[in-house]
């Protein structure tokens, strides 16, 4: 039988205690999600593309340079800041597990990517799951299998003809409180090295029946390097080895 319920995002959950290592020496003085990429903070896409889909009440899980976060609350009527203690120590499961009392009807999603396009952050979904993107050719990013709309499976070496997962999911008022329980479960028991996504989509793959959001590459853009950066925004190449002049 098919779920047709309808669901709807009443939180988000954004990530954003990272140390960023892969973007130094920009994030040596910067948290990542700040970084400018042509004139806009990257979290700042992220922020405003949630409200445009009318979700105002935010978490924002800070960690590393978590200072530099003060001014969101502020500047963004709604929005609390939620301090990781162990975001130097762990994997971001920790992140997860320090906000894990609002996973129901949540959104959580990383405050390093740009959005593009904010219809990708629609609030109303019938499946949890996460946004992804097809992908034809060889990717090394997680890599899901997906058939008649439910995820069967998922590779993290990634692959070719799949669905490559993106850090945007939606998760019902059931699953969340599923995802509260496992995450608890697996953080409190030690395995504090994993990402808080190994949760639902390998240590308890089979207790959610997950779905996917359909988007485009160009929707949004997930940036994991300097190399990265300096290709979206030409002032960047000089810590790039390049010529930072347009």
């Amino acid at each position: 039988m098919t779920d047709t319920t309808i669901h709807q995002v009443k939180r988000a959950v954004i990530m954003a205690a990272g140390t960023g290592t892969r973007m130094r020496p920009l994030t040596l003085t910067t948290s990542k999600p700040l970084i400018k990429v042509n004139g806009s903070r990257m979290i700042d896409t992220v922020i405003e593309a949630l409200h445009e889909n009318g979700i105002r009440e935010i978490y924002v899980v800070v960690g590393y340079l978590k200072e530099q976060f003060q001014d969101l609350p502020e500047q963004y009527p709604g929005l609390h800041l939620i301090e990781n203690p162990r975001y130097d120590t762990c994997n971001n499961i920790s992140s997860l597990y320090y906000a894990r009392e609002y996973l129901e009807d949540c959104m959580i999603l990383d405050g390093d990517q740009i959005i593009y396009d904010s219809s990708i952050l629609a609030p109303y979904f019938t499946r949890s799951g996460y946004n992804a993107v097809w992908c034809e050719g060889e990717t090394r990013e997680w890599l899901m299998e997906v058939k008649d709309g439910i995820v069967q499976s998922c590779s993290r070496t990634g692959g070719t003809h799949g669905w490559q997962l993106y850090s945007i999911s939606r998760w019902s008022s059931e699953d969340g409180k599923k995802l509260r329980r496992f995450v608890e479960q697996e953080f409190e028991s030690g395995n504090t090295q994993i990402y808080w996504d190994d949760v639902p989509m390998f240590c308890h793959f089979d207790a959610f029946t997950l779905g996917i959001r359909e988007m485009r590459a160009s929707d949004i853009v997930e940036i994991d390097s300097i190399e990265e950066l300096a290709q979206i925004d030409p002032a960047y190449r000089k810590y790039n080895g390049g010529d930072s002049r347009e």
